[in-house]
């Protein structure tokens, strides 16, 4: 099989994404004078459930959220259709709804038989039909990872694959899935990250993105320039280069300052979830205001 990328580009490739970059840097000054101004933003911050005391009742965890400030919930699927409406209902009348649901990694990463892409187009369909009885809007996922046995074109390929046989469901169910950067040695640039959104071609496949893991090779505004409107959500964390440390947001390397401008000249609108480790009240209440501090206010 040939290298993926020693495919030529062609010409017509080559002007679609010039045209969606040039489209996503020429915004009207208007526009952006507008998005300027707080109350005409719709960034809403949200928080991982797990970062939520497991010891609570799921109405002790939406109240918790909801007396926080958060204005959303990232869920994870669970195994009855019925036991999700009925966490989302629960969710909905705490005055915290559960915006998306985090499939996350999607192994097997190696095994490629028909018998594993069926257990993952499954697993997948599964959590599609969890966030529509959850009344969400979006499914995270992570679709691969580069191995020493699973190469990198194979796995785009193979990724994009089992992505294109779950769109026609994603979309008949209105539920976006959105593609998170992580740690796994796949999609290192963004625009390799925008060039592998476009080739799916679909509104219901765009990029969950994560500020704070871009960090070790490289810097979260230009990543949200690049992307533009591909994004939908975002997660929010923050890393120190030195001494390879996960931060509290605020205190590593993210220039906040700058992916907040970056956001605002993008027209970005949407959810920001924090994934941080999980603590008690006055915690998740700090948390809550350091969103506020950083992007919101």
């Amino acid at each position: 099989m040939n290298d993926l990328f020693d495919q030529p580009v062609s010409r017509r490739t080559f002007i679609k994404h010039a045209a969606v970059t040039t489209a996503t840097m020429s915004l009207s000054s208007n526009l952006l004078l507008a998005q300027n101004q707080p109350g005409q933003r719709k960034w809403k911050k949200a928080l991982k459930i797990g970062m939520i005391p497991a010891s609570l009742s799921d109405k002790e965890k939406f109240t918790l959220a909801a007396r926080c400030g958060y204005d959303g919930i990232d869920a994870v699927p669970l195994k009855s259709l019925d036991a999700a409406a009925e966490q989302a209902a629960v969710a909905k009348q705490a005055g915290c709804p559960i915006h998306g649901v985090v499939f996350g990694w999607w192994p097997p990463f190696n095994d490629r038989s028909n018998a594993a892409n069926k257990k993952n187009i499954d697993a997948m369909l599964h959590a599609l039909a969890c966030a529509k009885a959850m009344q969400a809007d979006t499914v995270l996922l992570v679709p691969t990872r580069v191995t020493e046995t699973a190469g990198y074109g194979q796995a785009y390929e193979h990724s994009q694959k089992l992505i294109r046989e779950l769109i026609p469901a994603a979309a008949e169910m209105r539920i976006t899935i959105a593609i998170e950067n992580v740690w796994n040695k796949f999609l290192l640039s963004p625009l390799e990250f925008a060039r592998y959104l476009d080739e799916l071609d679909s509104p219901w496949v765009k990029a969950y993105f994560d500020v704070g893991n871009i960090i070790i090779h490289g810097f979260a505004q230009d990543w949200i320039y690049a992307l533009g409107k591909r994004i939908i959500k975002l997660d929010l964390k923050d890393f120190r280069r030195q001494g390879y440390q996960w931060k509290n947001l605020g205190e590593g390397d993210v220039n906040w300052p700058a992916v907040k401008k970056a956001l605002i000249d993008i027209g970005f609108n949407g959810f920001m979830t924090a994934e941080l480790k999980g603590g008690d009240e006055s915690y998740l209440c700090d948390v809550a205001q350091r969103i506020d501090k950083l992007l919101i206010d």
